[in-house]
């Protein structure tokens, strides 16, 4: 009973996250719609559709406050990156494969050899930085100051965009609004709420913007707590009683529920772009949403939080957990943007590749916390590897 008021709990945060983002990122594409494709996809987009990781990161340091919250966000984050790195670009191929809008598509080899050496560095600055068990202030600044280097690079490398001749897309104007005010807030349908009828302008952006965040916000809050009720061995739920989780360590948690429930927006968002023929923005969005995750997500939740409260001391599970975790996370994003880079389309093999390869890394994080021989003798052989480099 206890898992399933849990992953009720999930879903409905799911949902919440996923109208919300539909808001926060038709604001923020408004904001930057001056960017060209593969920098806004990789921006805007990537930051739009990334805002849950931050928030889950948050108030996974501000809930738990101990050793495991550090875990809980990289879980989230680590997960996430390897969602959006698997699960998104197959998604996106089947999607418009299966929609007869093409037989394959084809990705620029300049986007994905950028944003893909990007996410792979700061992957390796993410092993070599945090070696060790105790997690500083200057971790956090220097993995922020990575995203701002990357973000100077997208803009100095783009170039300009093509202007769209027949104005607004035709087809917003022919959807049909909620009935009444009522019944946009109760779908979460942000915009007409706030505004109804009326045309969103960019000053109007910004207000969208700051509420789809504060609303995005409540929902990581309650998927937070939701992990947290699943991997505890008791719960208590006010007014129910006393119920049991899973018992299990945060981490395995958040890399798989919780990552998948904040990778939401992100599916969406890249579904959409690839279907209206923007294939370069569906999958930057993708692995710039990995570099924000990687990079932003988890370095200012971990520098504001040791900037308040003192450094985070992990234990040595947690650290094992989390050495392994971002071994992981680097061999399979190498091997996602090989799959990438081979060939000059991605067609149905890719995607279905990509889904088995997802299905591998699930296996092992269930198996690893169920103790099972083939996934115990993996971790030793991750974290030889992280020994190995950190020596």
């Amino acid at each position: 009973m206890g898992i399933l008021i849990s992953l009720v709990l999930v879903v409905i945060c799911c949902v919440i996250i996923w109208r919300a983002s539909d808001s926060f990122e038709e604001s923020s594409e408004l904001i930057g719609e001056n960017l060209s494709d593969g920098v806004r996809g990789a921006t805007i987009n990537a930051i739009g559709s990334s805002i849950p990781e931050l928030f889950t990161t948050i108030f996974f340091l501000l809930v738990l406050k101990d050793t495991e919250s550090f875990s809980g966000g990289l879980g989230t984050t680590a997960g996430s990156a390897i969602f959006n790195g698997m699960i998104i670009p197959a998604v996106v191929i089947l999607a418009v494969i299966g929609a007869g809008v093409v037989k394959s598509i084809q990705i620029s080899k300049k986007v994905l050899v950028r944003d893909g050496i990007s996410l792979l560095v700061a992957e390796l600055v993410l092993i070599f930085l945090i070696g060790g068990a105790t997690l500083k202030w200057y971790h956090g600044l220097i993995l922020m100051l990575m995203y701002v280097l990357y973000i100077i690079i997208m803009f100095a490398t783009m170039t300009s965009p093509e202007i769209d001749v027949n104005g607004k897309d035709e087809s917003d104007d022919d959807q049909d609004g909620p009935s009444s005010r009522l019944m946009a807030f109760l779908t979460l349908d942000i915009q007409y709420a706030l505004f109804k009828d009326e045309e969103l302008t960019k000053s109007r952006a910004w207000i969208q913007l700051l509420i789809s965040m504060a609303v995005i916000g409540g929902a990581c809050l309650l998927l937070v707590v939701a992990c947290q009720w699943m991997g505890a061995e008791t719960f208590n739920v006010p007014y129910l009683g006393t119920f049991n989780g899973f018992g299990i360590p945060i981490i395995f948690v958040s890399v798989l529920i919780a990552s998948a429930a904040t990778s939401v927006p992100d599916t969406i968002l890249s579904i959409r772009d690839a279907k209206a023929g923007n294939y370069d923005d569906a999958v930057s969005n993708a692995i710039g949403s990995n570099i924000f995750d990687v990079c932003f997500a988890l370095g200012l939740p971990l520098f504001l939080y040791t900037l308040v409260y003192g450094d985070i001391h992990m234990d040595a599970a947690v650290v094992s957990y989390s050495s392994e975790l971002r071994i992981l996370l680097f061999i399979l994003t190498s091997f996602a943007v090989i799959i990438y880079l081979v060939g000059a389309k991605m067609g149905r093999l890719k995607a279905y590749l990509l889904l088995f390869v997802y299905g591998i890394f699930t296996l092992y994080i269930v198996g690893r916390n169920l103790d099972w021989p083939t996934a115990n003798y993996i971790s030793e052989i991750l974290n030889s590897i992280y020994t190995s480099i950190n020596k």
